[in-house]
């Protein structure tokens, strides 16, 4: 034989490689053929392809892999128990960017799926080849090491804690001072995922200097974006008064307010969210959130969207209105209770159902003024007919029970309890009643009240 018909085996045999990766790859975006794929032995086929001398072959081997243990949990444990991890990890190292996306993004396929297969990720080396990856000078690299980062934070504080170690959030913070919007997102989006899990970790990222940076991209036009750093600063500040104090500070206030009325109906959720995170904590935060217009403006947002998207909203009317009498009467005036009256009526799903009830409790239990503010909107039947429906959650009629109860011990509008004298079970009538016995014959209550100092606090 020739030299060049012996090449030319050499030739065919390369072809024939890069033809059954290519093939994989594609087939593998396809869900129909993963089973097959599987069956057919794929894993063991493409692990020595990874070590292929064709730069082209090992990425498109990688990537085929990424697919497949992206589809579910089997397939990325397939990639973990056929030694795959080290080769993966090694060569992220060693190759060029487009090599490293490709096993970068294997790694984010596995880890996505459980907290044992982000721990396998860990224990064979590879968050310090991500961190190092973090400084790559090619962006779509420090993108896909952030990914990676991330979605193995993302499981637990042990994990979050093992990507701090290895030093990832100061680069992630240097990533989302980057031009390339794609890569701000994911690294926004790591740094929450590193921050959620407590407050010690929340303080690293803080520490770090990232509050600054997210606070000026709140009115950045890119939705995504704009999603992932209300989010961030979401999971930093519902740990502790102090962090919400130091978000606050970073001046969002009034800014995260217009982001209540975008366009994108995430960014109006995730804006509530932090904004309720904030005014949880104390009084204090929640009186700076009615004075820079807050309430009014989460109030419009409600009204304006439906179904999770009214969630955080409609919990942050609640936080507030349980501080005290006065942040209370700032929802009744900032017409609060006919919003989430309206979300109790027409809501389809419990929890949300829940959520108002809990809320309308909150604002109707401080004084008789509070509580004819919640009656007068025909809200006592609806709460009493949700608690008694068979169809209600256990949860909804938990908290519709106890909004009714919270409001009728202060309530002294007689045309509201009326109602109840006919349709309401003996545990609930027994609170109308007392409240019509303090309205119709308040002198017994003040002489028993003065002989006894219990009967008028048992309603």
């Amino acid at each position: 034989m020739s030299q060049r018909q012996v090449l030319q085996v050499f030739e065919q045999y390369q072809k024939a490689r890069t033809q059954f990766v290519q093939m994989v790859a594609e087939l593998a975006t396809r869900p129909q053929n993963i089973e097959t794929l599987q069956n057919a032995g794929v894993m063991a086929l493409l692990r020595p392809l990874l070590l292929d001398v064709v730069p082209t072959i090992q990425q498109t081997a990688a990537l085929a892999l990424g697919r497949l243990a992206n589809y579910n949990d089997d397939l990325a444990e397939a990639v973990v128990k056929g030694d795959i991890l080290p080769q993966l990890v090694y060569s992220l190292a060693e190759q060029n960017r487009f090599y490293k996306k490709a096993a970068a993004f294997v790694l984010r396929a596995v880890g996505k799926h459980s907290p044992q297969l982000a721990q396998a990720i860990v224990d064979c080396g590879a968050l310090d080849t991500l961190v190092i990856c973090l400084e790559d000078f090619d962006p779509g690299v420090k993108e896909a090491a952030a990914w990676a980062l991330g979605y193995i934070a993302r499981h637990n504080a042990e994990l979050s804690q093992a990507v701090v170690d290895a030093g990832a959030v100061p680069l992630l913070v240097l990533c989302i001072q980057e031009p390339e919007i794609a890569l701000k997102r994911i690294a926004v989006s790591a740094l929450s995922d590193i921050a959620k899990h407590s407050p010690e970790l929340a303080q690293t990222v803080v520490d770090a200097g990232v509050i600054a940076h997210l606070a000026q991209m709140i009115l950045n036009p890119d939705a995504k974006l704009k999603r992932q750093v209300l989010s961030a600063l979401s999971q930093i500040a519902k740990h502790s008064v102090d962090l919400a104090e130091m978000v606050v500070e970073a001046e969002i206030f009034p800014v995260v307010l217009t982001c209540l009325k975008d366009k994108d109906e995430y960014v109006k959720k995730n804006a509530s969210t932090l904004i309720r995170e904030i005014a949880k904590h104390t009084p204090e935060l929640s009186q700076l959130i009615v004075n820079a217009g807050g309430v009014a403006a989460v109030i419009d947002c409600i009204g304006s969207c439906k179904g999770n998207i009214r969630l955080p909203g409609i919990m942050l009317l609640g936080y507030v209105a349980a501080h005290s009498e006065n942040l209370a009467m700032a929802v009744i005036i900032s017409k609060g209770v006919p919003q989430l009256s309206l979300c109790l009526s027409e809501e389809p799903e419990d929890h949300i159902k829940a959520a108002a009830a809990w809320a309308l409790g909150h604002i109707g239990r401080h004084t008789p003024e509070h509580a004819r503010a919640v009656a007068v909107t025909n809200t006592l039947p609806v709460l009493l007919s949700l608690y008694m429906s068979t169809e209600s959650s256990e949860d909804l009629q938990v908290k519709s029970k106890k909004a009714i109860k919270n409001i009728l011990q202060k309530c002294t509008y007689l045309p509201a309890l009326e109602p109840f004298l006919y349709d309401a079970p003996p545990n609930i009538l027994k609170h109308v009643v007392g409240q019509f016995s303090k309205v119709l014959f308040p002198w017994i209550f003040r002489n028993t009240s003065a002989e006894s100092g219990q009967l008028s606090t048992t309603y």
